[in-house]
């Protein structure tokens, strides 16, 4: 029974992962990524989880209250930018800058999956199908939305820095990481005393970036064009 709670709750997690890659992969019809690369990060993406637990559970140990939440989101994050740092961001078929942002959010993607089955799975395996349902929607609304507003900031980071030179890359990347955590911490300060009415405006902040994410993303493209067209 727990394998087949386990397989409804990680396809739970999985379908509206893949809803969002495929969304924000329609921004780059013009030069689609390779599939198999696309997996490949979606895959290393959910691989992060496994390695967040322990070091959460580690941090759990030595920390309590918001010490406690910062250093969660600041292992999410980090390891989040790693994974994308060894696994694809090398690869010569990121030749563009917006190429950056959908290989961050297909990572991050890939780790809302897997995080988002597993707190799906806890009231399913025992046996509490309305909350597990609602549990799946908030996170498909928020969690999963968070994580790629989060990657995604790191991602357009290194997109607008793309043709400058290495040292200010560092520089700007560094900089995308730490206003990702920020942005992860508060969402995570705020929904943890919300209740109500106030969990859908912390949701709503959280939809606005979004939007302001994708209006970057525009901007990004537009950046691509002039530089083809300088060339």
């Amino acid at each position: 029974m727990n394998s087949l709670n386990f397989a409804i709750a990680f396809l739970a997690g999985l379908i509206p992962a893949l809803f969002w890659l495929w969304f924000w992969l329609r921004e780059d019809k013009a030069h689609p990524e390779p599939k198999a690369l696309l997996a490949t990060s979606f895959i290393a993406g959910m691989l992060i989880v496994p390695l967040v637990l322990p070091l959460q559970q580690f941090a759990i140990e030595r920390f309590q209250g918001d010490n406690l939440i910062f250093v969660w989101v600041i292992i999410e994050e980090i390891l989040k930018y790693s994974a994308a740092l060894i696994v694809v961001l090398w690869n010569k078929a990121v030749d563009e800058p917006i190429d950056a942002i959908i290989y961050m959010i297909t990572i991050a993607l890939g780790f809302s999956a897997l995080e988002n089955a597993l707190f799906i799975f806890n009231p399913l395996a025992n046996g509490d199908f309305v909350n597990s349902f609602i549990t799946g929607n908030f996170r498909f609304l928020g969690a999963t939305l968070l994580h790629t507003l989060a990657s995604g900031t790191v991602g357009i980071a290194m997109a607008l820095s793309y043709y400058a030179r290495s040292s200010i890359k560092v520089f700007v990347a560094t900089f995308g990481l730490f206003v990702a955590i920020i942005l992860h911490a508060l969402f995570n300060f705020f929904i943890m005393d919300a209740n109500g009415g106030t969990v859908l405006v912390v949701f709503m902040f959280v939809w606005m970036g979004i939007v302001v994410l994708f209006l970057i993303f525009e901007k990004v493209k537009l950046l691509e064009k002039k530089h083809r067209q300088i060339l």
